[in-house]
């Protein structure tokens, strides 16, 4: 009896969002039955519920994590195609209400339905699964920073994992299309060359990669334009097959791999990149960053900053106030990111004693990547299972799809910033136009 009231309950509130929302997709409950959400709902694609447990839960605590933890758990799950695919879909209403506001829609759903049939179903008993999680301080704000341990735990993961979805040169940063329909490995060669000529290398030049991950961009490098290039990663996994990659490519006269953090250093380069590294360093961290960054560089040497940005809010307190999705990401994928806007980032350097020469914009190309990363991801499901667990890479693909389509929509940004170390006065020994990028 009390399942009959369960599913019921279930029905009537699905039904009850089908009238109002006119969705594009279908419910399926726990007994098979597949509830249209819409007028032209879509059979092939649909939500499943594993029992009434799980909307219980969700009922109990109502938060973006803990319909994350549902579905990571296997107590939600999506049909009819990759998560992409199936959000895109989501997103979509029918044609009754299209052209009606998500508020109005809102406004129109009984409350009290909802609230009453939701009652029924607010104590049905769920088993948690357990899901992997950081143990210490995610946010990294609260407690002295432990970079080492923030990026083992999102790179250490197992190389074998990272190959099912990266290129061949395994590059975990932003493509660079040159046309929207090329390949993974395709964009990813235009990224590394793009980067080099960005830094104008040149043949016998001391180059620096701070966060080299597998060694990609280090052995381009040192191949293509003849640099000594120096790559340090605190992610031992990256170093053992970073240093791999440098003696298969017998390039060990030229190219020298340590695991190392890069506060550490000293010397003197001629160029120096940072890929996708600075959004694990803190924003209160930034003027030691850029000025140790500054220090390793020769006058007029050039910095090449690439990393992820999010819009700028109207006040420094509701910027860095953390989010329902960035609370998610830090626990489970990237403990200790924080992401900045890029007016702060240019203020930062240049408060450092930088002088910015060029600021490019690759938020689309990043979608795209990202996008052809969780597709590529899907389509290995069986294997990254075996490798890191179900619930681990079901929490993968909702962060690769949740990326993806943050950075089409605009709520996350991606820049290339150019910079030159100014010590004298006088010219920045640039080039005077951008020409020479795009040969």
């Amino acid at each position: 009896m009390r399942e009959d009231k369960y599913l019921e309950a279930t029905r009537r509130i699905f039904e009850h969002i089908a009238e109002t929302a006119d969705l594009s997709f279908c419910v399926q409950l726990w007994d098979g039955t597949l509830i249209p959400l819409g007028d032209s709902a879509d059979p092939r694609f649909y939500l499943s519920i594993k029992g009434p447990g799980v909307l219980g839960a969700v009922l109990r605590k109502p938060t973006l994590e803990n319909i994350l933890l549902q579905y990571a758990s296997g107590g939600i799950d999506y049909h009819g195609g990759d998560l992409i695919t199936f959000y895109e879909v989501v997103r979509n209403r029918g044609k009754r209400t299209k052209s009606v506001s998500s508020s109005s829609i809102k406004k129109k759903i009984s409350k009290s339905l909802i609230f009453r049939e939701a009652l029924n179903l607010f104590f049905a008993p769920r088993e948690q699964k357990d899901v992997y999680q950081y143990s210490g301080d995610e946010t990294g704000r609260r407690a002295e920073r432990d970079n080492k341990q923030f990026v083992q735990f999102h790179y250490d993961l197992s190389n074998a994992f990272y190959e099912l979805f990266l290129d061949k040169e395994m590059q975990y940063s932003c493509g660079y299309f040159t046309e929207w329909n090329n390949d993974l490995n395709t964009a990813q060669q235009d990224k590394l060359d793009m980067i080099c000529r960005k830094l104008r290398l040149q043949p016998g030049d001391r180059f620096l990669d701070i966060g080299c991950g597998w060694g990609g961009l280090l052995c381009h490098a040192a191949k293509k334009y003849g640099v000594q290039a120096h790559g340090v990663t605190l992610s031992q996994k990256q170093y053992d097959a970073a240093l791999q990659k440098v003696n298969d490519l017998s390039l060990t006269d030229n190219v020298k791999v340590e695991l190392r953090d890069y506060n550490s250093l000293n010397g003197e380069y001629d160029k120096i990149s940072s890929i996708g590294m600075y959004e694990h360093v803190g924003i209160s961290n930034f003027p030691a960053y850029f000025s140790k960054i500054r220090s390793l560089l020769r006058d007029r040497g050039l910095f090449l900053n690439h990393g992820i940005t999010r819009r700028a809010k109207k006040s420094k307190r509701h910027f860095r106030k953390i989010t329902p999705g960035r609370r998610f990401i830090l626990k489970y994928i990237f403990p200790g990111s924080e992401l900045d806007h890029i007016g702060h980032t240019l203020e930062a350097m240049e408060s450092c004693g930088f002088e910015i020469h060029d600021v490019e914009a690759w938020r689309e190309h990043y979608a795209r990547t990202t996008r052809l990363w969780c597709q590529g991801l899907e389509e290995n499901r069986e294997k990254a299972i075996e490798l890191v667990g179900e619930d681990r890479f079901r929490m993968w693909i909702a962060y690769l799809a949740g990326v993806s389509f943050a950075f089409h929509d605009g709520s996350l940004r991606i820049f290339q910033t150019v910079a030159t170390k100014h010590d004298r006065k006088g010219g920045s020994s640039m080039p005077p136009t951008r020409a020479d990028l795009y040969i």
